[in-house]
């Protein structure tokens, strides 16, 4: 937990940005939807979402960010973390839902391709998944006002990406036997 703060800390000294606030949030996140799972673990969820944004410590990214962090994770043996770093942006585990730049080249798409292709996901990210997509920089927001937000700002937002997160949203409140929003409460409309 310490070391996956410092890297955040560290990360945030080489890129600052609102990048490290929303990572805060994932972890925050996914730490107290974790703690209600049978068979998920707080702490491990807690680091996980802190650190998958990481691969945007080395600048403005966007493709790029999610070959970084994992690539940067692995190589640190915290493969738990490279695994969430990587599938956070994936739900489909299709690169073609990937929304924003392919910033990367094409060998490393492929790359990017292979892992997901051999990944079998676990429950730690369809977690990251879903905490990934309910914070912002400055909070918690319903799923939806976030995946508008992403469509605002780009243009578009696959619908099977979106069917795929409202699906992540009920798998968990019925693990829970709780309302996502009463476990992770989103900000008050006053704060918008």
């Amino acid at each position: 937990m310490n070391e996956a703060r410092s890297l955040l800390e560290e990360g945030g000294r080489m890129n600052p940005g609102p990048w490290i606030r929303h990572s805060k949030y994932v972890a925050e996140a996914a730490g107290k939807i974790a703690a209600e799972c049978e068979g998920l673990d707080e702490e491990t969820a807690y680091i996980c979402g802190l650190l998958h944004d990481i691969g945007r410590r080395f600048g403005v990214s966007y493709l790029a960010h999610v070959y970084d962090g994992y690539t940067f994770l692995m190589e640190r043996g915290y493969e738990k973390a490279a695994r969430t770093a990587l599938s956070h942006s994936f739900n489909r585990k299709k690169m073609e839902d990937y929304i924003g730049k392919f910033d990367i080249s094409e060998e490393k798409q492929e790359e990017l391709k292979n892992l997901l292709d051999a990944m079998e996901y676990d429950e730690y990210d369809y977690l990251i998944q879903l905490c990934d997509s309910i914070a912002v920089a400055d909070g918690i927001v319903s799923l939806e006002e976030r995946m508008n937000d992403v469509k605002s700002r780009y243009g578009y937002y696959p619908q099977d990406k979106w069917d795929r997160n409202m699906a992540l949203k009920e798998y968990f409140e019925k693990k829970m036997g709780k309302d996502l929003y009463t476990v992770v409460p989103m900000k008050s409309t006053a704060e918008h």
